[in-house]
């Protein structure tokens, strides 16, 4: 008979597999929801970013005469919201597509769609009164 303070049986063994796998049905669910509301939080903080930005590029133009919103949030092709031209930036960096899609420009509205977890909630700019509002999906998750 070996003496070993450190020698387990074969049900000891058996009952520490069957308690860590317990514990990692519990925390894996956790987990993809936990992702889920993180996904959400970013999207909140770049609606309250783009809402932000569109107030003060107003105020900066108002400063210096110019009596209009910003004609469109986004132009070209790479990151979005970065302004109409030069001339009226909105966010130095804009935000990378991801999340994020640029939907269409038509007239004094543009477009754009926000995907989490595989719901979409549509979002429309509208350069006459410098609105940004959303409807459907997530719109109350992304905008309280």
């Amino acid at each position: 008979m070996k003496n070993s303070r450190f020698a387990f049986t074969m049900i000891e063994l058996i009952f520490v597999i069957v308690v860590l796998g317990i514990l990692a049905s519990v925390a894996i669910p956790k987990f993809a929801v936990t992702r889920n509301d993180a996904v959400l939080a970013k999207g909140k903080a770049d609606v309250a970013t783009i809402r932000s930005a569109i107030v003060t590029e107003r105020q900066s133009q108002l400063i210096k005469g110019v009596n209009t919103w910003i004609p469109k949030l986004s132009y070209g092709s790479g990151n979005l919201f970065t302004g109409s031209d030069a001339n009226r930036t909105l966010l130095m960096y804009g935000i990378a597509a991801g999340e994020w899609a640029h939907g269409s420009v038509t007239g004094t509205t543009d477009a754009y769609t926000f995907t989490a977890a595989g719901v979409t909630t549509n979002f429309t700019y509208t350069n006459t009164n410098g609105t940004f509002t959303c409807s459907g999906g997530d719109c109350s998750k992304l905008t309280d």
